[in-house]
């Protein structure tokens, strides 16, 4: 499987002045939030668990439907054991290297800023998600870090 443009802004459909509305379950396996496919309730906070599913996904090189995700394992736990201490363990080597193949040290603090972002929004609960103002924030910061 593979996320879709149309897996994200699911929240539209919201009614104005509104929270949260029932609707059809819409959106691709293993991206979409659970309160989506259990209780067909979409929120605002239902965007960011995609978001934050996608973050993991490019970290990790692994899709949240991969076959090593059965029964309690998933892409975001697989991730969670990895932080703070195991973060190469946890992401797609290839990230970390260099143009002459060195392990590029300064990234590590980058790549687990990532890490912390994709695991504050995908949090199984929609009320202990981060909000989007939040995250726009955090990545602003993991930008400067960057440059």
């Amino acid at each position: 499987m593979v996320a879709h443009v149309g897996d994200f802004g699911i929240a539209k459909i919201l009614v104005i002045n509104k929270t949260a509305t029932q609707t059809k379950t819409l959106g691709t396996l293993g991206y979409i939030a659970s309160e989506y496919g259990s209780k067909a309730r979409v929120s605002t906070r239902g965007d960011i668990y995609s978001y934050g599913i996608m973050l993991l996904e490019m970290l990790a090189r692994k899709k949240p439907t991969d076959e090593m995700f059965v029964r309690e394992l998933s892409l975001r736990q697989s991730v969670k054991a990895s932080v703070p201490y195991k973060i190469m363990e946890g992401i797609d080597g290839n990230l970390l290297r260099n143009e002459q193949g060195n392990d590029a040290i300064a990234a590590q603090g980058v790549v687990l800023a990532i890490m912390e972002l994709g695991l504050e929004c995908s949090k199984e609960l929609p009320e202990e998600r981060i909000g989007i103002r939040d995250v726009i924030i955090k990545l602003n910061k993991i930008k400067l870090q960057m440059l």
